[in-house]
């Protein structure tokens, strides 16, 4: 609900003939990149397109892990997109592909490290009390962070009947657009089965300056 408002869009493009063919496009490559880079502390994958070229950014807290020596890691990943990407298209044409690796400050503000963070712990079975009181610990001691919420859902701890755990401090107001919420899901992988997991982190509001400054002008 806060893109366009306060959050940029994550595929910034524009096409009315291959809008369709685009869209997909998108989608199967960002569930491609989660399953290819899982365990890596990847935030988000956005996705910029040019005529002629489609720029691939990750934000990720260990870059030096993708990057790897050299920025062999990088160049790797990058032939590994343009297969991807050819099987897609059905085509054998050159792609002009750019992959950018950003690294992210302060990953505890950041709710899809979290959710990351969470999911590694789980499944090196955690107790799902400590992780949930752990997590919000780092996340609320990084500066800036007003409040957040995490929440489990499954089978806890391997327990038969499936629930649902949440720990919450500070605010989170959800119905505010000009709210700076994060909000990220993920799943944990475990022998008895998957767990859901949900962050979201509110660090303030945001407003618009100018459009303040607008109405004010207005009202004189």
């Amino acid at each position: 609900m806060r893109l366009g408002i306060i959050r940029p869009w994550k595929s910034r493009w524009f096409s009315v003939k291959n809008y369709q063919k685009f869209l997909k496009e998108d989608v199967l490559l960002r569930k491609h990149l989660e399953k290819k880079l899982r365990g890596m502390l990847v935030d988000m994958v956005e996705i910029e397109r040019a005529p002629s070229t489609l720029n691939v950014i990750i934000k990720t807290a260990r870059p030096g892990l993708l990057i790897g020596r050299g920025g062999e890691g990088v160049e790797k990943l990058k032939k590994e997109v343009e297969v991807f990407l050819k099987k897609i298209r059905k085509a054998s044409a050159k792609i002009g592909l750019k992959l950018t690796v950003e690294e992210i400050k302060s990953p505890e503000q950041h709710a899809g490290v979290m959710v990351e963070t969470v999911a590694q712990d789980l499944e090196k079975r955690l107790p799902f009390r400590r992780v949930l009181k752990h997590t919000m610990s780092k996340i609320m001691s990084s500066k800036g962070v007003r409040g957040a919420k995490i929440t489990l859902s499954g089978r806890l701890d391997g327990a038969e009947m499936a629930r649902y755990e949440w720990l919450k401090e500070g605010r989170v107001p959800l119905q505010t657009l000009r709210a700076d919420i994060d909000f990220a899901r993920g799943r944990a992988h475990l022998p008895y089965g998957d767990l859901g997991i949900k962050v979201w982190i509110y660090k303030g509001e945001i407003f618009n300056k100018e459009k303040d400054v607008v109405a004010q002008k207005s009202k004189i």
